[in-house]
């Protein structure tokens, strides 16, 4: 446990120190708000971003970082969804809290769509899914992002 938590430390270091690492992780819980208040509301992408952003304060960089985030996904939800569903073993799609759909989207997104490495997006996952649903969320969530991390390094 301590020796994967130094190497997830140096991973972290290496992609441009604790500054940085605070930024992305804070953008991917602003891109997971987004996410989650627009599948409450469904309102337009744009709009919902627009106003989000006038009660949320963050720097240029985590702005840009979550709203690309946020975009992806929301453009992707279909597909995403249904990424999902075949992965969450023995759970109806609907049944899943908001919030768990809202990190596992955001996490399957960035796992689909950018270089950061699986294993932190995963991380980052678990602790969006211990911060804000619950602990018992956050085993889940490892289970269904690690189920959709093999199905596509298979592909």
């Amino acid at each position: 446990m301590r020796l994967k938590r130094n190497r997830y430390l140096l991973h972290l270091l290496s992609y441009g120190g604790a500054s940085n690492v605070s930024l992305r992780t804070k953008s991917r819980e602003f891109a997971m708000q987004m996410l989650f208040q627009w599948d409450m509301s469904q309102q337009d992408p744009a709009k919902l971003e627009a106003k989000f952003w006038k009660s949320a304060k963050a720097a240029d960089k985590t702005r840009d970082f979550a709203n690309q985030l946020f975009e992806g996904a929301a453009k992707e939800i279909t597909a995403l969804d249904e990424i999902i569903g075949k992965h969450c073993e023995n759970w109806r799609f609907e049944r899943l809290a908001a919030i768990d759909r809202a990190i596992l989207r955001l996490a399957i997104h960035e796992m689909s769509s950018s270089s950061t490495p699986p294993k932190v997006v995963l991380n980052e996952a678990v602790e969006l899914a211990k911060k804000f649903s619950s602990e018992e969320s956050g085993a889940f969530v490892n289970g269904v992002l690690d189920a959709v991390h093999k199905s596509f390094t298979m592909k």
